[in-house]
């Protein structure tokens, strides 16, 4: 955050002044949980097809009214990441580019939540260096972190994206989709405020299936 919040104050202004809301203090009490599906891993080179983001205050998850776009990348989509995200070239011929999506506005100022997040967020600060000379100043909060310092049996230190499935069910939380933006989104959503529960009452895994129904709930 520190290092994103110096790259705006070295300059005399906003880059686009229209942007400035980005930097207004964070509601109290909320964030967004971000998920990009895209043709790699390689912020430099590969693009988003498909973006989604999720609102939570306090322990709801207001799902139903979520963010979700189709992304037309400007390159050709690779057969290997098809595979991932099951997404085709005609599936995103007829979506918005990048620079047309309107995401910035729902985010806000509000801090960002998602399982290895520092991945999406570059994707992002990919875009918005090109569009508006700036990159995303919102606070990061890391899921696969949270798992690590809090749970016991996640004190590995190589957590990896993918494993978002296997720790929603060590969690007790529902099996959902994976590769596919809104349902990562959820799930990290979920696992946000199940591990923030958990720190508030000092529990540890393992946890009974009674103990979970007040974490959240979804809206």
């Amino acid at each position: 955050m520190l290092d994103r919040i110096g790259h705006l104050i070295k300059r005399p202004g906003l880059p686009d002044p229209s942007y400035r809301f980005l930097l207004e203090a964070e509601p109290a009490d909320e964030a967004v949980s971000l998920d990009c599906e895209t043709t790699g891993f390689d912020p430099r080179v590969d693009e988003v097809v498909s973006i989604a983001a999720i609102r939570i205050a306090g322990r709801r998850i207001l799902a139903s009214s979520a963010f979700r776009a189709l992304v037309r990348p400007e390159g050709a989509m690779r057969p290997d990441s098809i595979k991932v995200h099951r997404l085709r070239q005609q599936d995103v011929a007829q979506a918005q580019p990048m620079s047309e999506v309107l995401l910035l506005h729902f985010i806000g100022s509000r801090p960002l939540v998602g399982y290895w997040i520092q991945f999406d967020v570059r994707m992002l600060d990919k875009y918005l260096l090109a569009m508006i000379d700036m990159r995303l100043p919102s606070r990061e909060i890391d899921v696969s972190r949270l798992l690590r310092s809090q749970i016991r049996e996640h004190a590995a230190r190589h957590a990896r994206r993918f494993a978002l499935c296997r720790h929603s069910a060590d969690l007790k939380l529902p099996t959902r989709a994976q590769h596919d933006a809104f349902e990562d989104a959820l799930g990290a959503a979920e696992m946000y405020l199940v591990l923030e529960d958990m720190r508030e009452r000092s529990v540890r895994l393992p946890r009974q299936r009674s103990d979970l129904p007040g974490a959240f709930s979804i809206a």
